[in-house]
């Protein structure tokens, strides 16, 4: 095995960790705005649910295999979208909870590309007098920052799953109200810890080459950046898309340095991509629950 195979093999490993353990330090604020604030649970049938997850998963294979990194929480909530209003009309979208959550998912990349600017300003600014000898430093520091931002990423995506399980079992009477149980954050935390390591080498290499060549100084201000802005969304309760946020890190990073340095074909191949996922997402969810209700006749 090549130097790099491993070296992305024990960052994927202790990312993977990480993000398991997010969960279980931050809380569920994230997975009780997915299961409560955003559907009416008492008017909502298993069918409805499995049909936005398989509309969901299936964009996001879609986008997986052509390595964009698209994002899982705007399929979630297309998915929902989709399968809802089909299955049990427009009166069981809680249109207040759903707003707030689309503003956060819309916002949040800007958010991200503000922040990543400032970060990358405010350290070319500080180490100005500094020697070469500062890319230790950044390279050293990047194992507390990839850390962090593992653990601020498995906080949010991590608690998209359990809302979603949660209200499941609300709907399927396993649970009386809305509540998340240990075993569904151990297991829903699992998930997102075996697809991190299993599955991550395909968006790194989007993430990682081809925006621009990433030096120590620009992985230190995105990774530092993303976990900052994800944390404190997963803190106050909104689901937001860590991939967008990462990536609008990265162009933010690279345009506080020079604003030619970014590739921006490949940045306007994503923001498509983000885009279009709601409806597309919804759309795939809404032909689902067509394809479970008829088949089931």
């Amino acid at each position: 095995m090549a130097l790099s195979e491993q070296l992305v093999g024990t960052a994927l490993g202790i990312a993977a960790v990480a993000e398991f353990l997010g969960p279980f330090l931050f809380g569920v604020v994230v997975a009780k705005t997915i299961g409560e604030d955003i559907v009416q649970s008492n008017v909502l049938t298993l069918a409805v649910i499995v049909s936005a997850l398989v509309g969901a998963i299936a964009w996001n294979l879609i986008t997986w295999y052509f390595g964009i990194p698209c994002s899982s929480s705007h399929a979630l909530i297309g998915g929902m979208i989709g399968a809802v209003l089909v299955g049990a009309g427009v009166e069981a979208i809680k249109f207040g909870g759903l707003n707030r959550v689309l503003i956060a998912l819309f916002a949040s990349p800007l958010v991200g590309f503000i922040v990543g600017f400032i970060m990358t300003r405010l350290i070319y600014f500080f180490a100005q007098a500094a020697t070469p000898r500062i890319n230790v430093f950044f390279k050293r520091s990047q194992l507390i920052t990839a850390v962090a931002m593992a653990f601020s990423h498995g906080t949010n995506d991590a608690q998209k799953t359990m809302g979603i399980i949660a209200l499941s079992l609300v709907i399927g009477g396993v649970l009386p109200s809305f509540q998340v149980p240990t075993w569904v954050v151990a297991i829903s935390a699992g998930a997102i810890a075996v697809g991190t390591s299993l599955g991550g080498w395909r968006l790194i290499r989007t993430l990682g080459g081809k925006f621009y060549k990433i030096r120590p100084v620009h992985s230190f201000s995105t990774q530092l950046t993303s976990a900052l802005v994800i944390l404190t969304a997963s803190l106050v309760g909104v689901p937001v898309s860590t991939s967008q946020i990462v990536s609008s890190a990265i162009i933010g990073v690279g345009s506080a340095e020079r604003v030619s340095k970014v590739r921006w074909s490949v940045a306007e191949e994503i923001i498509t991509a983000w885009l279009i996922t709601i409806p597309a997402s919804g759309l795939l969810s809404a032909g689902v629950y067509w394809l479970i209700v008829n088949l089931a006749k």
